[in-house]
């Protein structure tokens, strides 16, 4: 079996979409993460929700989690709000990762392999500069299973 066989349509975002709306999306239709494409429709990485919940939730309560114990509920989501209008481009690692893509050839274990590699819970399948889709961490446990 091949990427080929378990590549599904997958939704995308531009590094100038606002991060509110990818989250949305991504909550909408249960989705890990987003594949961000840049101004030639390339994909330029995979936006997953961890990293949305990083720019909505502060850094004090990411480093200490007794501090968000104490913070209510209106508060906590006032925090989501703030996301306001910034942009998939600043809810970016600040460090780029090896990019998750392949080829509508790579077997599933190298696959298997990309995702661990990157930590990443989708890999975008390219046919040259063809974006064909996703192949997403359950379809390939699945599979595997």
């Amino acid at each position: 079996m091949r990427a080929r066989d378990l590549v599904v349509p997958y939704p995308t975002v531009d590094l100038d979409s606002p991060v509110a709306d990818a989250a949305r999306l991504m909550a909408e239709r249960a989705l890990p993460g987003l594949i961000v494409l840049d101004e030639r429709g390339a994909p330029v990485s995979i936006l997953p929700g961890t990293q949305v919940l990083r720019l909505a939730v502060p850094r004090y309560c990411q480093d200490d989690p007794a501090l968000a114990r104490v913070v209510d509920e209106a508060h906590a989501d006032a925090f989501v709000r703030a996301l306001g209008e910034r942009t998939v481009r600043q809810a970016m690692p600040e460090r780029p990762r090896e990019l998750p893509v392949t080829d509508p050839d790579a077997t599933l274990l190298e696959v298997a392999a990309l995702m661990a590699r990157t930590r990443s819970p989708l890999v975008a399948v390219l046919d040259g500069d063809r974006l064909l889709g996703a192949v997403t961490l359950s379809a390939l446990l699945d599979r595997l299973t």
